[in-house]
């Protein structure tokens, strides 16, 4: 029986390192992909022209046909792109801490963080952490890590990638129907931005896709919650793959 892929996507500004602490509980009966998006990690910086497109394209190459995305935040829109218009290289979708059609005053709140990003990176960075880290106990080395990476990004990439982030729900919304492979949506209980809400919200908007809530987590639960997600991810994969 062939091994089944798991491709690891990450969130805006961040790398492929925010998968680690998943990967290192996964069995040897997986193989993880885990591709840098363009702009991100070692890849060269990305325009102000990039497009949510541009960003599927840049990872699609690293995506065997038959794959299993697990995308988190910009890298689940990624994600959620790839399965609409590629959707031979998806197997099942999983959308972690995703956002999905914003409401005008979710929208106005995430383009005055782009604002912020496009004036003071560091400022951004430091609002991000906070965000996302307050109230858990994740590690301190963990969090300064993230911190690490959100500072070494061009700063003119990070915000035209975050312009993404901030706008391209807009498309995506009116096609997410399109999406035919089993999916589910994943997100923390005290998560800011891509709230419960938001993935229930997401959850109807795809057919065949599942809502889960995880308990007294934020946002970036491949950090804060890596056991809690290989547990859900085992689950869902569970039924579509020898995982």
């Amino acid at each position: 029986m062939t091994t089944p892929t798991l491709v690891f996507l990450h969130g805006v500004g961040l790398d492929h390192s925010v998968w680690e602490p998943v990967a290192a509980l996964l069995g040897d009966d997986v193989r993880v992909v885990a591709p840098d998006l363009p702009g991100h990690g070692a890849r060269p910086p990305v325009g102000p022209a990039v497009t949510l497109a541009d960003l599927a394209d840049g990872v699609a190459a690293d995506i065997p046909d038959g794959a299993h995305l697990v995308g988190f935040s910009l890298g689940a829109m990624v994600a959620q792109y790839l399965a609409i218009h590629r959707p031979e290289l998806v197997a099942t979708l999983t959308s972690v801490s995703s956002v999905c059609l914003r409401t005008p005053a979710e929208r106005a709140a995430v383009l005055e963080r782009l604002r912020t990003a496009d004036t003071d990176v560091r400022a951004s960075a430091q609002a991000s952490l906070r965000r996302w880290y307050d109230g858990t106990d994740v590690d301190v080395e963990l969090i300064a890590r993230t911190e690490r990476t959100l500072l070494a990004n061009d700063p003119d990439s990070f915000v035209n990638s975050y312009r993404v982030f901030a706008t391209a729900d807009a498309e995506l919304g009116p096609n997410l129907g399109r999406i035919a492979v089993p999916a589910m949506a994943v997100t923390g209980e005290r998560d800011p931005g891509s709230t419960p809400e938001m993935t229930r919200r997401l959850a109807a908007a795809i057919p065949n896709c599942e809502a889960v809530v995880v308990p007294d987590a934020r946002h970036m639960l491949p950090v804060e919650r890596p056991a809690e997600l290989v547990r859900i991810l085992s689950t869902f994969l569970g039924r579509y793959a020898r995982v």
